[in-house]
């Protein structure tokens, strides 16, 4: 444990000529961990994370570990829709993080979790395209172009339903040359020249940095993403699943998250 309560011993001076001694236990304080946070966990914490959570949570997983020293977080990164599939199949997960909450209620609704979900991030979908932007895309609409190359999620995948929204929304058609088992997949193969275009989060197009640009699409026809965050019903290190989730909640956490792009819950 990394804060030990330490007992101090105080013994009162002698007063005048006549005086008595006496002494008292006093508990001091622990020192205060950031708000929410739960200290003195360790072991192995396995964490299923959506795959656009991959370059935040890798950083949050850092710092968890410098609060928590004895503990060990190793992270299996892909579609939410995936990972709960396997927490069904029975694969070791401490913790849940989905990018949807409809995969969270296929956990839940299976009684596979722990804790109540909680929501801890959002996002919004972004057009991804090359750097400069040099076909032009200016909108959803140019994205039912068929000279153009897109590629989206897969339907099962919460970007796939996403950007699948965002067309209904936009009242357009877009058909895909391919259909992406997670968002990564969608974003490499933009950057690697493969696709014209594009729907990944605006996280995702952050995170590519000079290989990507991105393109708003409107507030009116687009989504927003909710990411709720659950412990597991047999996880093996239920203790530290907790103080994962909460240490995601917590304002480290939070500043580590709005870093890369998420929004406030």
């Amino acid at each position: 444990m990394r804060t030990a309560t330490r007992f101090l011993h105080a013994s009162l001076a002698l007063v005048g000529l006549v005086g008595v001694s006496c002494g008292s236990d006093e508990a001091a304080s622990p020192a205060s961990a950031p708000s929410g946070v739960t200290t003195g966990v360790g072991g192995d914490l396995t964490v299923f994370a959506a795959a656009s959570l991959a370059a935040a949570f890798t950083e949050i997983g850092d710092a968890f570990m410098v609060e928590h020293p004895a503990a060990t977080v190793t992270f299996n990164f892909a579609a939410s829709s995936e990972l709960v599939a396997q927490i069904g199949e029975g694969a070791p997960a401490d913790v849940f993080a989905s990018a949807d909450l409809s995969n969270m209620a296929k956990l839940t609704d299976a009684a596979n979790n722990a804790s109540e979900p909680v929501v801890f991030a959002t996002n919004l979908a972004q057009i991804i395209v090359a750097p400069g932007n040099p076909l032009g895309i200016a909108d959803v609409a140019d994205l039912a172009n068929v000279d153009l190359i897109v590629v989206l999620c897969a339907l099962e995948v919460p970007c796939g339903r996403y950007a699948a929204a965002i067309f209904e929304n936009a009242g357009v058609t877009v058909v895909p040359k391919s259909l992406e088992e997670n968002v990564k997949s969608v974003v490499t193969k933009v950057i690697l020249g493969e696709a014209d275009a594009g729907i990944a989060y605006a996280t995702d197009v952050t995170a590519a940095g000079d290989a990507a640009a991105g393109v708003d699409i409107p507030a009116d026809i687009n989504v927003v993403a909710e990411y709720p965050m659950a412990v597991t019903k047999d996880a093996p290190n239920a203790e530290g699943a907790q103080a994962f989730v909460d240490f995601v909640s917590s304002e480290p956490g939070q500043k580590i998250l709005a870093a890369h792009g998420f929004l406030s819950p």
